[in-house]
């Protein structure tokens, strides 16, 4: 009778321990696929800068698009610096330019910090 509680409760550490095993397990599989997702993004605009870069007439189509959150008119037209244009070009490519998450992809949509930063 001693021997079956004893057997008994090693099984019961050993579930314990499998559970804590499968908790870990999962976690390292949800940071995975995270890592995996946003890098799945990451790489979509870098193939869309890529192919922006590389082909003439998709340039020129895009050079006029970024506008100035404060209107309609190019950047250029406004008479802002080229460090601006440059910072609005990589917004407007998906990454962030505020101090917050600077560098960082936007992975959901438009950054309050990133927008308040460019209508200064």
């Amino acid at each position: 009778m001693k021997d079956i509680f004893l057997r008994v409760n090693e099984l019961e550490s050993h579930m314990g321990t499998i559970h804590a095993d499968f908790g870990a397990l999962k976690l390292m599989i949800k940071e995975l696929l995270e890592e995996n997702k946003r890098l799945q993004i990451e790489n979509h605009q870098l193939r869309k800068v890529l192919k922006r870069e590389t082909d003439p007439a998709q340039t020129q189509e895009t050079a006029e698009e970024p506008a100035a959150i404060k209107g309609d008119k190019p950047l250029a037209a406004m008479g802002v610096g080229e460090g601006y244009d440059n910072l609005a070009r990589l917004y407007h490519e998906g990454f962030h330019i505020c101090n917050v998450y600077y560098g960082h992809l936007r992975m959901e949509g438009d950054c309050l910090f990133c927008l308040s930063f460019l209508s200064k």
